[in-house]
């Protein structure tokens, strides 16, 4: 005997399958591509679930291409890491197509941008390079961004992301074609750099400039918000691989803009990184959206979702001009 009473479920009702709601159904599974030679990119997309995050980054892709037809901006965030696992010549297409309106980063991303384009390699062993005290310690790289910044600073009004963008273009870097920041300023869309003093490994060399970098960002900063105000009724914004400053940048260029009375509401948010985290969380996909608006988020490689989002989009800009 069981010192334990059960529950008896003989009087328990039941329902037809028949009659209950359901969410899922046979025609929103994925589609089996038969032959992958000849299948159009166009079949691909179409054959994802439309289950979950199937269907919301269909949802996602169909906010931001409506927001470029109706010219509301689309404004993409990034870490370093997009940088460093070889995301920047999709992003520079998507500049190029005028589907990316702004694009913001954070001053670790710039630093691989500027590496990249003048010397052709990035990302340093930290590991190797802690033990002896040489971790961040390339002078060419402290001394192009520092003394940019510092003749920005002393001679001009430009920001952050400009004077090194223009500074790659004036020096012609060897790889200049696959720098963001010159890419940006070529094509005269926003780039802005948003930097945490101490965080970077320019900050730890003597041709470090505190005031000089500290302006420039603050002056990015106002960039950013003026872009920001223009997320009225439509627009996105993109957040990926930034966990803290980026989400807290952003945040606070949106209080601006409705501080001074714009109407940024209604837009779209979207985070994309490889763990969830709290920040992009609340400050990009909750927060902006709450009483209007929509916030989206994936999980997931950037080196694949980035490249699968950016083909979709492409697909529904085209679809949009053939109607």
């Amino acid at each position: 005997m069981t010192r334990f009473k059960q529950i008896d479920l003989s009087r328990i009702r039941t329902v037809s399958i028949g009659s209950r709601k359901s969410k899922v159904k046979p025609s929103d599974f994925a589609r089996v591509i038969d032959d992958p030679v000849t299948a159009r990119l166009q079949e691909f997309v179409d054959s994802l679930p439309k289950i979950l995050a199937g269907n919301e980054l269909r949802d996602l892709v169909a906010d931001i291409a409506a927001a470029r037809r109706k010219k509301k901006p689309v404004i993409v965030m990034i870490g370093a890491h997009v940088v460093k696992v070889g995301l920047s010549p999709v992003i520079i297409d998507l500049i190029r197509q005028g589907i990316v309106t702004h694009l913001a980063m954070n001053s670790a991303a710039a630093i691989h941008d500027v590496e990249t384009a003048m010397w052709g390699h990035t990302s340093e062993d930290v590991a190797v390079n802690l033990m002896d005290g040489r971790f961040g310690m390339s002078r060419e790289t402290g001394e192009f961004i520092n003394k940019g910044l510092t003749k920005a600073f002393m001679e001009s009004s430009m920001g952050y992301g400009e004077a090194l963008g223009i500074k790659l273009m004036a020096v012609k870097a060897r790889n200049v074609k696959l720098s963001l920041l010159a890419t940006c300023c070529t094509l005269k869309v926003p780039v802005t750099v948003h930097a945490a003093i101490g965080t970077d490994i320019v900050h730890q060399q003597p041709t470090m400039d505190g005031a000089a970098t500290g302006e420039l960002s603050f002056r990015d900063f106002k960039v950013l918000s003026n872009s920001v105000k223009e997320l009225k009724n439509g627009g996105v914004v993109l957040n990926v691989g930034s966990a803290v400053i980026l989400p807290e940048v952003f945040l606070k260029a949106l209080t601006i803009a409705r501080n001074l009375g714009y109407k940024a509401r209604g837009f779209s948010t979207a985070n994309f990184d490889m763990i969830r985290q709290y920040r992009p969380s609340v400050n990009v996909v909750e927060r902006p959206t709450q009483g209007s608006g929509r916030g989206y988020s994936f999980t997931g490689h950037h080196e694949i979702m980035i490249p699968l989002l950016a083909i979709m989009v492409k697909l529904a800009m085209r679809r949009g001009r053939s109607k």
